[in-house]
């Protein structure tokens, strides 16, 4: 287990997040906190990157050009990550990533919070979205 990976267990645990899964060898995390909108958000340190991912909602076939433009614009209001799609194009997906070397607490858990407030505003349109 890296020295990387050990430092964002610890904040993770100081955040108060539930860790509801743990790979010390892949340097794996999922993380919890169900009342901001965080469920088995993933957390993976790649040497000197964590990268952050939550599954949102499956997207269906034929959606109107229009919801992809729709999400490529909520994207310029994020604070931290983006919106993104899985490698099938059928899953959006919150993504961020972050350099550890200088990562503090603060800057982890405001790209974490980013993602409950994103949730908490787009909260309509996305389930408009997976209809």
């Amino acid at each position: 287990m890296s020295e990387q990976f050990t430092k964002i267990k610890q904040y993770v645990t100081e955040l108060d997040y539930d860790i509801q899964y743990e790979d010390k060898d892949d340097e794996i995390l999922i993380i919890n906190h169900l009342s901001e909108g965080i469920n088995q958000m993933v957390l993976s340190c790649n040497d000197t990157l964590l990268v952050m991912e939550q599954s949102i909602i499956d997207l269906s076939e034929g959606l109107d050009v229009e919801v992809y433009k729709s999400l490529l614009k909520k994207n310029r209001d994020i604070i931290h990550g983006a919106f993104v799609l899985d490698e099938s194009g059928s899953r959006l997906i919150f993504r961020d990533t972050l350099q550890i070397e200088n990562l503090d607490l603060n800057e982890l858990e405001s790209s974490i919070y980013s993602l409950s407030i994103l949730l908490s505003e787009f909260t309509n349109e996305l389930i408009s979205i997976s209809k």
